[in-house]
């Protein structure tokens, strides 16, 4: 028996919650497995919060078989039952503090999501705060670094300013420019990209017999704007504000500079085996 099939068969044979301690002492007073590891009591907690629903972090298994139990009123133990294979919505996930109960990687995942987070949130007050033109260059390179375009370095061409017609940069997606990708950037600080602005852009792509364009900003698009862009016609029109031009910088490593990097390891069982 294998130890997560040993900690299933605890649950079901108690038939209530139990912290990961009491499972540990379960199977070994019912003699379900045999532990060799220094310290099997944290073995046991990773093998249940890895096939732990609702829990996620890189090593997690997809197979599904525990979940943590409702906290009771004053109760700061984290305990587990077997999982009945309903997902929980947004509105029913239990809220338990399971700080106490994170293994190691869990800890380091979630501190590297609130480190992401940050480096988003400092990327966009650098973009909120560089000149027009500079964002307006930002949205075509990171187009390019993205995969669009024929040529990483002649394949894209920033028209912003006095003149443009409404457009801030064309990314040319074969070498004869007879597809083309039509870029507009409003870099704003507060102000909410409005839907006559969308219709500008859409006027401006039709002028141009476009039928594709990307409508950046540094803040966020009204609802009606978002409306207006989803109806054009001919034409299809993708919208990208402030937080997911972040998103895509931080995946590309623009703007950013990678300075360390901490492996993540777990045993490998194949290591161990003569098959």
């Amino acid at each position: 028996m294998t130890i997560v099939g040993a900690i299933k068969k605890t649950l079901e044979s108690v038939n209530r919650p139990l912290t990961h301690k009491e499972i540990y002492e379960q199977i070994i007073e019912n003699q379900f497995y045999f532990f060799g590891a220094k310290d099997p009591i944290s073995l046991v907690r990773n093998k249940i919060r890895k096939h732990c629903i609702d829990l996620d972090f890189p090593s997690a298994s997809p197979r599904k078989l525990f979940s943590i139990a409702k906290q009771t009123s004053g109760d700061s133990l984290v305990r587990y039952t077997l999982w009945n294979g309903v997902i929980p919505g947004p509105e029913k996930t239990t809220k338990t503090n399971t700080s106490k109960d994170l293994t190691s990687e869990e800890v380091l995942f979630s501190s590297h999501k609130e480190h992401i987070s940050s480096i988003k949130n400092q990327l966009l007050d650098c973009i909120k705060s560089s000149d027009p033109s500079f964002f307006e260059r930002i949205v075509v390179d990171l187009l390019l670094k993205m995969g669009y375009g024929w040529d990483s370095s002649l394949a894209a061409q920033v028209t912003g300013g006095r003149g443009d017609e409404g457009i801030d940069g064309v990314i040319y997606e074969d070498k004869l420019g007879l597809e083309k990708i039509y870029i507009q950037a409003k870099r704003y600080k507060l102000n909410s990209v409005t839907p006559s602005e969308i219709r500008d852009f859409i006027g401006a792509m039709s002028v141009k017999g476009a039928r594709k364009g990307v409508f950046f900003t540094s803040s966020d698009f009204t609802t009606q704007a978002t409306k207006h862009a989803s109806q054009a016609q001919g034409m299809n029109i993708t919208l990208i504000n402030g937080s997911l031009l972040c998103d895509y910088l931080v995946q590309h490593e623009m703007g950013i500079e990678r300075i360390f990097t901490y492996p993540v390891y777990e045993i490998d069982r194949n290591f161990f085996s003569d098959d």
